[in-house]
């Protein structure tokens, strides 16, 4: 019989590991004393630091935060909207597309039907300005100030002479350099705002689960449910802005026809455009309406001018308190004094947020602080 060949053991393929040594350094000394004014002095100085550091930053980066605040209220504005679409079937992707163009749409089909008629009736209005001026020496009173003072015949050479060397244009845009530049910086603005608003709306759903997971888990849900209704009310109020220059268009509308205005259609989608800007945006829109009327006559435009500033004070005080109780559940009081509190501290972004920043203020009283009072 054959021998067998003794088994070669193999050598270990795995080899020990050294233990390594920790290095030394040194031993933990004693916990600081708290107590001590120099540190109090060094954590004062250094949150001072910060806090100087912050601001400035803010403060040069702050058109960069105005136009993520303005995309982030579009998107939460929108948001219902895509949630209506999406309970017809369609996913959150394509709701927000369907929203967005729409959005677009609307957006250029005003640029397309109102842009023609804004500058025909400006360019109109400046051929005409002279005439117009010496139209007003027919009033008795008028003439005979012009006939004393000279008014109206002072008023009349500088417009002519501003119309014809092209002072008034250039003036008024702040030259040519200024129009590229502001028309640079709009077009920019647009583009933004219209980008972080597509990507607001289409991640808003992730954002706001990303959100609540930093809060602890005992409180999550209660954080997310007032936090979801003030989302909610944020959409409540751009549809209560829609329907109240809904009402501002019809008003324009019915105007137009009793006075047999030009472009009656163009000025109630004008104006409708307009009603959605808070502070000044019905301030544009007497001014293009008294435009157009003031090239039919002076005294249609007066008419115009008077109804439509009785009609801002009807909205102000009785349309737009009675619409925002009804879709925000906030006081009329609230609603006009939010407004004038934002305005005066903001400008437009203030206007644009003053009142749904109310209505989150009073549901967080409601939902949060008096049950808090109530107990103690």
């Amino acid at each position: 019989m054959a021998k067998l060949k003794p088994i070669l053991k193999r050598p270990s393929l795995s080899r020990k590991k050294k233990a390594v040594t920790p290095e030394d350094f040194g031993t933990i000394g004693e916990r600081l004393n708290h107590s001590h004014p120099f540190y109090f002095g060094f954590l004062a100085a250094s949150g001072a630091v910060i806090a100087i550091t912050l601001l400035r930053a803010f403060a040069s980066a702050s058109q960069v935060f105005v136009l993520i605040v303005i995309s982030l209220f579009f998107a939460m504005g929108l948001n219902p909207a895509v949630l209506f679409i999406e309970r017809r079937g369609l996913n959150r992707s394509k709701s927000v597309a369907v929203t967005v163009s729409t959005v677009v749409a609307f957006v250029g089909l005003f640029i397309w039907v109102a842009a023609p008629l804004i500058i025909d009736q400006v360019n109109a209005l400046i051929s005409n300005a002279p005439q117009l001026i010496s139209d007003l020496k027919s009033n008795a009173t008028i003439n005979k100030l012009n006939i004393d003072y000279g008014v109206v015949d002072t008023i009349q050479e500088k417009v002519q002479s501003s119309i014809k060397d092209g002072k008034f244009v250039i003036g008024a845009f702040g030259g040519v350099l200024g129009v590229g530049k502001a028309f640079i910086s709009g077009i920019f603005s647009i583009l933004t705002i219209l980008v972080l608003t597509l990507y607001f709306l289409a991640a808003l759903p992730t954002v706001t689960q990303d959100a609540y997971r930093l809060v602890p888990a005992s409180r999550r849900e209660r954080v997310a449910k007032i936090s979801d209704a003030i989302i909610f009310r944020v959409g409540a109020f751009v549809g209560g802005q829609i329907t109240i220059s809904f009402f501002a268009s019809i008003f324009i509308l019915i105007l137009g026809f009793s006075l047999d205005l030009p472009y009656k259609f163009a000025l109630s989608l004008v104006v409708f455009v307009c009603g959605l800007i808070p502070l000044i945006g019905h301030f544009i829109g007497i001014s293009i309406v008294t435009i157009i009327a003031l090239t039919d006559s002076p005294l249609i435009a007066a008419i115009a001018f008077i109804a439509y500033v009785v009609y801002v004070q009807f909205e102000n005080y009785v349309l737009t308190p009675r619409v925002m109780k009804r879709s925000l559940s906030i006081p009329g009081l609230v609603t006009i004094i939010a407004a004038l509190i934002g305005t005066s501290l903001l400008g437009l972004v203030g206007g644009i947020l003053a009142v749904p920043i109310a209505a989150a203020v009073l549901l967080i009283l409601e939902e949060v602080v008096y049950p808090q009072a109530d107990k103690s």
